[in-house]
């Protein structure tokens, strides 16, 4: 399901099947995540939100080709910390309508933004991309998770905005890659319950001004395989159910 790692031959196939192909793009960042993750945790979990929402898509009769992640975003909040290494939105929204472009000339039916890079500068930039691909011709999937009705349906912590590197995000590596999950660090890692979403109502611009001195908000010591599971399979159908309606609306427009 990796587009990467087909043949070029095997993808006009598919195109030319009459199969609606739909292009999966998972929207990451490289950027601080604690003293026990790794800078692509967002990388990590929106390539498998994308991995997740493909095996739907596919049971369902549409063909879904997951793209290479992107690895750069805004990350201005934790700019501060070692190894994190964000671009301007501006950047990344162009990278990401000229993939579109890409899409639409060659056929795929949709492009689905798998995010999990939550800085308010990038969300604002993925709707406006989204936005502007649909414009372009090419309907665009964006599951946006950081509006209520969405948000509601993953953790309580999740909801609680305390959630840049705890439980919920650590249940999510450690579901797909937990070798890269320090335990030994986050065995010792304090609860932190500062919420980020209040912070950045209140202005604060950095992980330090919202009380994220080491990078993480949350619970990390408590997370778990089997939550970071349940919050995958939430989220994949999210993606894969805003992709289906894409499309259908991409052909009822056609009609």
């Amino acid at each position: 399901m990796k587009l990467a790692e087909l043949p070029w031959i095997a993808v006009r196939e598919a195109l030319a099947s009459g199969q609606p192909v739909a292009a999966l793009l998972p929207c990451g960042a490289t950027e601080a995540h604690g003293p026990h993750l790794p800078l692509n945790t967002d990388v990590i979990i929106s390539d498998g939100v994308a991995r997740r929402a493909a095996a739907l898509l596919e049971s369902d009769g549409v063909r879904a080709l997951i793209l290479p992640a992107l690895a750069y975003a805004p990350a201005e909040y934790a700019a501060d910390f070692a190894g994190t290494i964000g671009i301007g939105a501006t950047a990344a929204k162009a990278i990401i309508l000229d993939i579109a472009r890409a899409l639409k000339i060659q056929g795929f039916a949709c492009i689905g933004l798998a995010n999990s890079h939550f800085d308010p500068a990038n969300v604002a930039m993925l709707r406006e991309a989204a936005n502007e691909i649909t414009a372009l011709g090419l309907p665009a999937a964006f599951p946006d998770f950081t509006r209520r009705a969405l948000a509601a349906t993953l953790t309580p912590e999740f909801v609680s905005g305390a959630c840049h590197a705890g439980q919920f995000e650590t249940s999510l590596v450690l579901a797909d890659e937990p070798r890269l999950v320090n335990d030994a660090a986050r065995a010792l890692l304090a609860e932190n319950p500062a919420s980020l979403t209040e912070a950045f109502a209140h202005g604060a611009k950095t992980f330090a001004e919202a009380g994220g001195l080491e990078a993480y908000f949350g619970a990390p010591a408590a997370a778990t395989a089997e939550e970071g599971e349940q919050s995958f399979r939430i989220m994949a159908q999210a993606l894969a159910a805003s992709v289906r309606e894409a499309i259908a609306a991409r052909g009822a427009i056609n009609q």
